[in-house]
């Protein structure tokens, strides 16, 4: 018990340090402080969601105490909640399969245990375009409870970083902060979702190494968001076109959503790839022009979307299977 409680302080300490790391200033902070969810993740899948719950509620309570209340709501919206509910998503499992009672194995071996039917990636996806929509509308909420207060607020911050990088910035200057003042909230989505995604994986891939993770690793070339996913984003996108508070919540809810439907693309290309030769230049050449450019990750969006409605997986792998065997 003693170093249950101990692995849990240091998995919360860890997560504080890197998240209050972005005080100082300094580059290497804001990688600090984009994983601060990992140590708690490793923490959850490593030895379950109480570990990280722990160390969350102490790193919060501590945080609060030397920085005050905002830190402390902060790091237990944006890393504690989803780095304790996500390990416990990894972990959840259902039985598929009953062992009949009151008969003995034969040979007297021990009766088999059920397969597990373990939580899909798809639903964690899903989770995870939650969180990043939910960590970046408090985000925008900490600038004002309205539009316009939001939106002048990023505006003067921009500009001020602008002056101080170029201090003969002129009106053209303005027409630029204007245009990032619009994406901001959909840019601020996307970097929440990859970062939570990324320390997801890296947790997971921690605890694997280790040898403490205790599921099977998925299958990711199956992961595919809820049906209901689709209906979601179209509502979402169709109140984009609203004003206001409104707006800006649905633009948010919009690319967290489209960025979920982007890795399920991903997934989809592993597959449909599968039977070409030089099938691991390609999925480079794929990974490598979307981190250097960015923009074709709407490439992998409409992948995404186009296997969702068409199904193209389900016929790939149905074409692969060899046919069957002549009935005597």
């Amino acid at each position: 018990m003693m170093a249950f409680v101990l692995i849990a302080l240091i998995a919360g300490a860890a997560s504080a340090l890197m998240f209050a790391s972005i005080i100082s200033g300094a580059l290497i902070s804001l990688v600090l402080f984009y994983l601060a969810p990992l140590p708690l993740m490793v923490a959850a899948i490593g030895w379950g969601p109480l570990c990280a719950s722990l160390g969350g509620i102490a790193a919060a309570i501590g945080l609060g105490a030397l920085f005050g209340l905002p830190y402390c709501i902060a790091f237990a919206v944006t890393v504690a909640l989803p780095a304790w509910w996500l390990g416990h998503l990894v972990l959840l499992s259902r039985p598929v399969g009953k062992v009949a009672v009151g008969h003995a194995a034969p040979d007297g071996a021990a009766p088999a245990e059920p397969d597990l039917e373990w939580y899909p990636v798809g639903r964690i996806l899903l989770w995870l375009a939650g969180f990043a929509t939910l960590t970046t509308i408090a985000a925008l909420l900490t600038l004002g409870t309205d539009a316009e207060t939001i939106i002048g607020t990023l505006r003067r911050g921009l500009m001020r970083l602008l002056r101080a990088t170029d201090p003969q910035s002129s009106g053209e200057a303005g027409q630029f902060v204007d245009a990032l003042v619009r994406i901001a909230p959909a840019a601020a989505t996307i970097i929440a979702m990859m970062t939570l995604t990324l320390n997801l994986w890296l947790s997971a891939k921690i605890t694997a190494t280790s040898g403490r993770l205790r599921r099977p690793w998925p299958d990711m070339m199956t992961a595919e968001l809820p049906p209901m996913t689709l209906v979601a984003l179209c509502i979402a996108l169709a109140f984009c076109f609203t004003g206001g508070l409104l707006a800006i919540a649905a633009q948010i809810t919009a690319a967290a959503l489209m960025m979920g439907y982007a890795l399920t693309g991903f997934a989809v290309l592993h597959t449909l790839t599968l039977t070409l030769k030089s099938r691991t230049f390609w999925l480079g050449s794929t990974y490598a022009v979307v981190v250097v450019f960015g923009w074709p990750v709407i490439a992998m969006v409409i992948l995404g979307l186009a296997d969702a409605v068409f199904g193209f997986r389900e016929r790939f792998l149905r074409s692969r299977q060899p046919p069957p065997l002549p009935t005597p």
